[in-house]
């Protein structure tokens, strides 16, 4: 019998069948490779009339390897071969699936769709959308520094050098920065490590802002924002599975980029409480609990410290600081310090401490063994570059072959951002006095701290008029993380439907007056309070008027629910 007369008696989307590498192409059915049916697969699909034709010999000799898939695959509408997805959310990486975001959670993503909303004309109590739920200066009206943009712009564009409307400093910082790259462009890619002198530099601030402490620019690594060199040093640290597992102690509340780089890596997060009480200060016995009670299932390796605490607000002491070091040493433990809020301090007595500084007046008995990582970004303080993803991370007391290990782990993503690198830069090597820009500078530097430093009081004098609503005094960073009371319908009502009672507290917040804040539950809180984040960044009036929303809101919602 012919192909084509056997092609005549298969239904119109038959597989066709190939026998001994030679195609047989039958029907509407499309084009196979030779191997392709399984035996089992032929008797089903070949009719019987035609069985004789296709002996168990012929190449259903053996199924070929890359195409033992047959059983995720379906033929579509159209008669085309479909395949089950390689990648689905069981065979994901499992560890992802358990990261979490608060900042930019479910809540934001509401925030996005009801902007989107007004947009389109959808009648809502409110006419836009506050988000505080952020540290990102510049999206609440912030003003960058003119003496940064002025430099990258000579950066980004060299030809602007030739020209009379730039000051002569920040054409020579911009010249220096532009000798030390690749070609003379800022799109060049650096150094894994970072642009050399843009890394002197930082050796050279910390130096003065520690009284004269040394730093070596080889223990300096330039980042993409301070997230990355976090990230970056949690990977050098775990390993071990089961008891051995290690462990990395943070604080509660937290920043969630640590518990979520923890999930990803499957490491395993130790909580320690700060305490609310006493403007929540780090507490010596909270950690000696933390530290026995995950010991007795995991390997605590590292500890890490917010200061200026986000999202809470809270500057530690200098003796909380000593403390701290002296339980590291004794405990053998990593120390991470996350310093990114170092200028933003605002209460009166309050001062900042770095950790390498006390770690240094403490003696060498803990400046040559206390194993230590600070950062710092362009981020956050009076730059607010939040864009730029700018940062460094430096690196105390590790062992020779770790740092070895760390540089290459950096080179593996090139380098960070350039133009990340020249803002971080001029943050460390801002004007002088006598410079053409100094006074501009520090006219702009002053304004932009003085302002946050008159909202952060603003916002704890009016929380503390609402009754049910407790906030701690703001003593630096960004960020109010006031204690709310709920009444207890409420909270039933929140566990009815899934949620923590306070994302249902700030959804309600959201849909009704357009704030958008983010929920304690995300950050962390001890079972039985609530609270919500909230930054001090919008402007004054803005920050007036959602003060005001917000008080106006959590009285009717106590009245509501009570």
């Amino acid at each position: 019998m012919s192909a084509s007369r056997i092609g005549q008696m298969l239904p119109s989307r038959s597989l066709s069948v190939l026998n001994g590498g030679n195609g047989w192409f039958f029907g509407g059915g499309a084009q196979y490779p030779a191997g392709y049916l399984a035996s089992g697969v032929r008797s089903m699909l070949i009719p019987s009339q035609l069985s004789h034709f296709f002996p168990q010999s012929i190449a259903f000799s053996g199924v070929s390897e890359r195409l033992r898939g047959l059983a995720h695959e379906k033929m579509t509408e159209n008669g085309v071969l479909s395949r089950d997805k390689v990648l689905t959310i069981d065979t994901m990486n499992p560890t992802v699936k358990n990261v979490e975001y608060a900042v930019r959670g479910p809540i934001v993503q509401r925030a996005m769709q009801v902007e989107k909303e007004l947009r389109e004309g959808v009648k809502k109590p409110f006419t836009e959308v506050i988000k505080a739920n952020i540290g990102d200066a510049h999206a609440m009206g912030q003003k960058p520094i003119t003496f940064f943009r002025q430099v990258l712009a000579l950066c980004s564009y060299p030809e602007l050098l030739n020209e009379n409307m730039f000051p002569e400093d920040a054409k020579n910082r911009a010249r220096r920065i532009l000798q030390a790259c690749g070609g003379s462009s800022v799109g060049a890619y650096s150094a894994s490590q970072g642009i050399d002198c843009v890394r002197q530099d930082v050796a050279r601030y910390i130096e003065r802002r520690d009284g004269g402490v040394p730093c070596d620019p080889d223990n300096v690594y330039l980042t993409t924002g301070a997230s990355d060199g976090i990230v970056t040093m949690l990977k050098l640290l775990v390993c071990g599975e089961g008891a051995s597992r290690t462990g990395v102690m943070i604080s509660i509340p937290q920043y969630p980029l640590y518990s979520a780089a923890l999930a990803e890596l499957g490491a395993v997060q130790v909580n320690y409480y700060l305490n609310e009480e006493k403007c929540w200060s780090m507490d010596l016995s909270e950690l000696e609990r933390s530290l026995a009670e995950a010991r007795k299932h995991c390997n605590p390796k590292a500890l890490c410290i917010i200061n200026p605490g986000n999202p809470t607000g809270q500057v530690q002491s200098r003796q909380c600081i000593e403390d701290v070091i002296r339980f590291a040493a004794k405990e053998r433990l990593f120390l991470m310090a996350d310093e990114v809020y170092q200028d933003n301090v605002y209460a009166e007595g309050c001062q900042f401490h770095s950790f390498k500084k006390v770690l240094f007046e403490l003696g060498p008995e803990y400046s040559d063994n206390v194993e230590l990582a600070s950062f710092h970004s362009t981020s956050k303080c009076y730059m607010g570059e939040c864009g730029f993803r700018g940062g460094y991370m430096e690196v105390i007391n590790m062992d020779p072959e770790v740092q070895a290990q760390l540089s290459k782990l950096v080179s593996v993503r090139l380098c960070p951002p350039v133009p990340g690198q020249v803002l971080m830069d001029l943050v460390v090597n801002s004007p002088q006095p006598g410079e053409p820009s100094y006074t501009t500078f520090m006219k702009e530097r002053t304004a932009t701290l003085s302002l946050l430093a008159e909202k952060a009081k603003l916002t704890e004098q009016i929380l503390n008029t609402v009754p049910g609503i407790t906030c701690n005094p703001v003593q630096g960073a960004m960020y109010s993380f006031p204690n709310i009371s709920l009444p207890e319908k409420s909270i039933k009502e929140a566990k009815a439907l899934g949620q923590a009672p306070d994302m249902f507290y700030c959804m309600k917040l959201l849909e009704e007056t357009g704030i958008c804040l983010v929920p304690g539950s995300g950050f962390g809180q001890k079972d039985g309070t609530y609270h919500f984040r909230m930054t001090i960044l919008p402007p004054t009036d803005k920050l007036k008027i959602l003060l005001a929303k917000v008080k106006e809101f959590h009285q009717k919602f106590t009245q509501q629910y009570s």
